[in-house]
């Protein structure tokens, strides 16, 4: 019995070194790309989307203040697109400190992007996208994404309308979250999300000319709305429905995001909007989550080619295809708890 128990123990001593050894071989072959590239490739592209964004708002406040129906629906589209790319890529990217080295203009476009622009509490997005669902992704109870499950909603009504809500729903759940903050934290989220959807009112009203207070705010929220669908799906499709780990049996970080992360195909409409690093890059952003969209983007043949030669799932789905699935099995992969996976032998 002695032998045996030595026999298992000098086995799992073994497999555990052999876990460690991927996650460092891959680390140094991505760290080894990160160090040849240039400050344009690490920062550059992605700062220069996210300020292209910006430099096109006069161009979607003119159009909306058009009489054209063909030029004010532009205008609408316009307004989503720079939204999106603001409020989800660039706040999703200074959330992980990928678009600066430092550390107080990290926390001022963190604090402009999540809260000014996008009427969400910067702290509490740091707090449950990289605190809890990055460091405990697909864990159940922690990172399981559980958060975007809403049980009560029928599927089609949760696929295709409730998101449309989500410009209304976004700072109500971010004022319910303030309760939880200190009161100098609280009054400052409350001022910037203020200052945000203040300004935003006041330019359709002085720039694109609206007259009305609901016409103003339907665009307000149109604008905002625009590619809601999407950002809700990608961020179920991407996790739900695979892997889920028990707190008590975690796998290996490497093993844990392999098979409890999913790329998308890459689009050329979200890949811009969203950012790669959310579409078809969300395995590398996972085990590498300090790197900018572009950087996840040109690791991404190193990392495909590294987990697919060491015997790993490299997963990926397309997008309608993750649609069908979740419409399909809507009450077993967002109402009914997910099943415990258990990685027989890599444990």
């Amino acid at each position: 019995r002695p032998g045996r128990l030595q026999d298992w123990l000098t086995k799992s001593i073994r497999a555990e070194e052999s876990d460690e050894r991927l996650m460092m071989e891959l680390t140094e072959l991505v760290q080894r790309a990160v160090k040849d590239s240039s400050w344009w490739e690490k920062q550059g592209i992605d700062c220069a989307i996210v300020a292209g964004a910006f430099l096109c708002l006069p161009a979607g406040f003119l159009l909306l203040g058009t009489a054209s129906p063909f030029c004010l629906l532009t205008g609408l589209l316009l307004m989503g697109t720079i939204h999106a790319i603001i409020t989800v890529k660039g706040s999703h990217l200074a959330s992980h400190r990928a678009l600066s080295n430092s550390k107080a203009w990290t926390e001022f476009w963190n604090i402009f992007f999540t809260e000014v622009c996008g009427s969400f509490s910067a702290k509490a997005g740091v707090d449950a996208h990289v605190k809890l669902h990055h460091a405990h992704t697909n864990i159940i109870g922690l990172g399981d994404s559980s958060t975007w499950k809403l049980p009560f909603l029928p599927r089609y009504i949760y696929l295709f309308m409730a998101p449309l809500a989500v410009p209304i729903i976004t700072p109500i759940v971010a004022v319910g979250l303030l309760k939880d903050y200190s009161p100098g934290l609280a009054l400052r989220t409350i001022c910037t999300i203020l200052l945000g959807l203040g300004a935003h009112y006041w330019l359709l009203v002085h720039v694109s000319g609206f007259q009305s207070v609901s016409s103003t705010l339907l665009c307000m929220m149109l604008c905002r709305a625009v590619f809601s669908l999407p950002y809700i799906h990608v961020n179920i499709f991407q996790h739900i429905g695979l892997a889920m780990f028990s707190p008590l049996q975690r796998p290996k970080r490497i093993y844990q995001m392999t098979h409890g992360v999913l790329n998308l195909p890459r689009n050329p409409v979200l890949n811009w909007t969203f950012g790669h690093s959310l579409i078809s890059c969300h395995v590398e952003h996972h085990l590498f989550p300090y790197l900018s969209d572009h950087m996840c983007l040109k690791v991404k043949p190193i990392v495909s080619r590294f987990l697919k030669d060491n015997g790993l799932p490299y997963q990926e789905d397309a997008y309608l295809s993750r649609l069908r699935l979740f419409i399909q099995k809507y009450e077993e992969l967002m109402v009914f708890a997910p099943p415990i996976t258990e990685l027989v032998g890599i444990q």
